[in-house]
């Protein structure tokens, strides 16, 4: 038992103990979700594991004839881990928060909303070139929601493409 302790104990700082292969990011973010499709990223690492991501997101839409467009702030707390073997990738867990606003004529779909969501992926920093490149899960609970955001429960994945510096 004293020996399953001990690797244990090793294996978890050894995932905490790599090098940072950037400090700051920022990029183009491709999402799945209701209210940013493309948006700006920018993630900056506070330590050694733990990063803050910020997107501000866009969602040109249509049904029927009602355009409407969401706006989004968010932003989330990450906790990297090191993939073994493989420099450079990461995985991540965290936490984090979004603003949106949604413009339309039709009344059912105007609105502002405020959602919290647990977030997950991997991160690639490419070795010999200033570039980053993830993908993430944010599954959303709209906490504060226009009647768009109906069922207030929404899931959200996206791939990041990021200049590193």
């Amino acid at each position: 038992m004293k020996k399953i302790t001990l690797v244990f104990v090793a294996v978890l700082f050894a995932a905490g103990a790599f090098a940072q292969d950037y400090k700051n990011s920022i990029g183009i973010r491709l999402g799945s979700g209701h209210y940013d499709v493309v948006g700006v990223a920018f993630k900056t690492f506070i330590s050694e594991p733990a990063a803050l991501e910020f997107d501000l997101g866009f969602n040109p839409d249509s049904y029927g004839a009602n355009d409407l467009t969401s706006v989004s702030l968010s932003g989330a707390y990450q906790h990297h881990f090191q993939i073994p073997n493989i420099q450079g990738f990461k995985w991540f867990i965290g936490g984090g928060a979004v603003l949106a606003n949604t413009f339309s004529d039709w009344d059912e779909y105007d609105g502002f909303s405020a959602g919290i969501y647990p977030t997950g992926g991997v991160d690639y920093k490419l070795k010999n070139a200033p570039f980053a490149f993830s993908a993430d899960v944010r599954p959303t609970i709209h906490v504060v929601k226009g009647s768009y955001y109906s069922n207030g429960l929404y899931f959200n994945g996206g791939l990041t493409a990021r200049y590193t510096f």
